[in-house]
């Protein structure tokens, strides 16, 4: 549901700066109570209180309640909003789109673009309970062979998201297929461009390298674009096996090369070679499979030829690495919210390293 500005005067309007809004930063609950009522009146039974979900380095997501009632807010970032990168429409449309598929989304309840509520544009979705699994040592505590189905559950979320038809879900103009993988690529130097503030050896190496060897792509797909295990939430089911209950973070979304979605799961899989870090794999949890059977499973449920996976993985490392360089940039503005934030920077060469070897080794 798209929610049209409010024609009325004050409720809405920005306060005078002497004014302290409620709620944590980015997120002022009196604003955001009085748009719903006027947008989905009876949805809110109570006051509202709200919380940052932490763990995402990007748009920002809050869980907002009324005591009895729970919902998720998403909107962007601070500052430094990059062109297409936070666009809240994409986000509330791709899920609105597969809501009702194979693809375990949540269900989309209003989007708002008037920025005078939030002083950004953002949607609100339901609450989904389960857990994102961010770390090899949240895994270990489900034990190996839960570890393991879980896994391959993502493996098995991502074909179904692949076998959905862009058209018969009203996504046939979501993006443009045709040259994807050489736009992505122009992308994210773009988007590298626009947030460097120090130099970064290696990276303009492998963005030339990874131009030069362009694969072909097959056919398009929705493709999800930050396709990784906490990125979903997993939960238990009463006849005691866990599920995937919800694909979260579609801000990447679009329609192109599916084999980019399963490069990046792969990259996610690897050993990044590091303790104590901020952005962290899970291949080192008991049980985890090895990026090889991923591949392998994703390529017999998909039916498409993976033979050029090394080139995708070598892309995730590129983009993961202009990613962390844009949260980095913002940091040193003082633009982020939440911890963690002081240690990304250092992340950025190891991922450069990451690419320039899986490249090079193929």
């Amino acid at each position: 549901m798209t929610s049209a500005p409010d024609p009325a005067p004050a409720p809405d309007r920005p306060a005078a700066p002497s004014a302290a809004p409620s709620g944590p930063r980015g997120l002022d609950l009196e604003r955001l109570r009085g748009h719903l009522d006027r947008a989905l009146p009876g949805l809110v039974a109570g006051p509202l209180t709200g919380r940052l979900i932490e763990g995402g380095r990007s748009n920002l997501t809050y869980e907002v309640g009324d005591g009895s009632s729970r919902w998720v807010v998403r909107r962007p970032p601070l500052g430094h909003v990059l062109a297409t990168a936070h666009d809240m429409r994409r986000e509330h449309r791709v899920i609105a789109a597969l809501h009702g598929t194979a693809v375990p989304v949540p269900e989309p309840l209003l989007l708002c673009e008037d920025e005078a509520v939030l002083g950004a544009p953002f949607y609100v979705m339901e609450y989904v309970d389960g857990v994102p699994f961010r770390t090899a040592a949240q895994l270990a505590a489900l034990g190996s062979e839960r570890t393991r189905r879980a896994v391959l559950g993502l493996v098995d979320t991502l074909v179904d998201l692949h076998a959905v038809d862009p058209e018969a879900v009203g996504l046939g103009d979501f993006g443009r297929p045709e040259g994807f993988l050489d736009r992505q690529l122009r992308r994210w130097g773009k988007q590298l461009a626009a947030s460097r503030g120090r130099e970064l050896a290696g990276i303009d190496e492998l963005h030339g390298a990874l131009g030069r060897a362009l694969p072909d792509s097959p056919a398009p797909t929705v493709v999800h674009g930050d396709f990784r295990l906490d990125n979903v939430l997993i939960a238990g089911t009463p006849s005691g096996t866990d599920e995937i209950r919800a694909v979260l973070d579609w801000e990447m979304s679009t329609l192109g090369d599916p084999l980019t979605d399963l490069g990046l799961l792969v990259m996610y899989s690897s050993d990044l070679g590091l303790t104590d870090s901020p952005v962290s794999t899970t291949s080192s949890a008991p049980g985890h499979p090895a990026p090889a059977e991923l591949i392998e499973r994703y390529a017999a449920r998909s039916g498409r030829d993976v033979s050029q996976v090394a080139w995708y993985t070598a892309f995730a490392w590129f983009k993961l690495a202009v990613i962390l360089e844009g949260i980095h940039y913002r940091f040193t503005l003082g633009q982020t919210v939440g911890a963690g934030f002081d240690r990304i920077g250092e992340l950025v060469p190891v991922f450069i390293e990451h690419g320039l070897t899986t490249l090079q080794e193929g």
